[in-house]
């Protein structure tokens, strides 16, 4: 189940994965790592096996196949990534299946320009490029509500947007002790139109402000376990 927090209530979701390439594997393992339950799909039997015990369910099958996607129950996941590897024709007829069998939000990997344009046509939610956009950052955007964007910046270190709730509004940097208690340093603030960049420990915090953090993915976990969860 997906997990995020929005307004410290936590809201769970499902996905599933169509795709065990590297992009593919990298989203399922991230999303594994980080608790969540998911369904992982390939036609490659060797690939499903290494997933097997990864994924919280792994399964052999031809996604372009509507009558398996039907017997999976895809329509009931609340988003699915298509992370098919080379074969075009493969992620297209299996993004088309996913819209007319009404899934809410559809995540799909594109090849080239020319595939990006022909998913936005059937109705990609979202398109992304491997070239562009790291498994794991995805993974992570999608995990969370408060996350909008992740950059990864080594194995160990990233930054992450994420929109302070109401456990921070009212409260100043110096109030909240961020960097001391969690390790994180907020280097940004993006408040409507403004931008404050290195701000000074007396800022306030304003519900809705988004707050760009870097640090130990470690030490963001924490803060976000803490302050996003209930």
């Amino acid at each position: 189940m997906e997990a995020f927090y929005n307004g410290g209530v936590l809201v769970k979701k499902e996905f599933a994965v169509i795709g065990l390439g590297r992009f593919g594997g990298s989203i399922c393992q991230t999303l594994s790592d980080q608790g969540m339950e998911v369904l992982a799909i390939d036609m490659d039997e060797d690939k499903v096996n290494q997933y097997a015990n990864i994924a919280s369910h792994a399964v052999v099958g031809d996604t372009t196949d509507e009558m398996v996607l039907k017997s999976l129950g895809i329509r009931n996941f609340d988003h699915v990534i298509v992370a098919i590897g080379d074969n075009i024709q493969a992620s297209i007829l299996t993004t088309i299946i996913l819209k007319e069998l009404g899934v809410k939000k559809i995540t799909v990997k594109a090849q080239n320009d020319y595939h990006e344009k022909v998913l936005s046509k059937i109705g990609a939610d979202k398109i992304v490029h491997p070239e562009r956009d790291m498994g794991k950052r995805i993974a992570n955007n999608i995990i969370s509500n408060s996350v909008l964007d992740y950059l990864e910046l080594s194995d160990e270190h990233s930054i992450i947007e994420v929109i302070a709730n109401s456990r921070m509004a009212g409260y100043s940097l110096i109030e909240l002790d961020i960097r001391a208690k969690y390790g994180i340093n907020i280097v940004a603030i993006k408040r409507e139109k403004e931008i404050i960049v290195s701000p000074q420990a007396s800022e306030l915090i304003q519900e809705g402000d988004i707050l760009i953090i870097i640090g130990a993915d470690s030490d963001i976990d924490r803060f976000q376990t803490k302050l996003y969860s209930r």
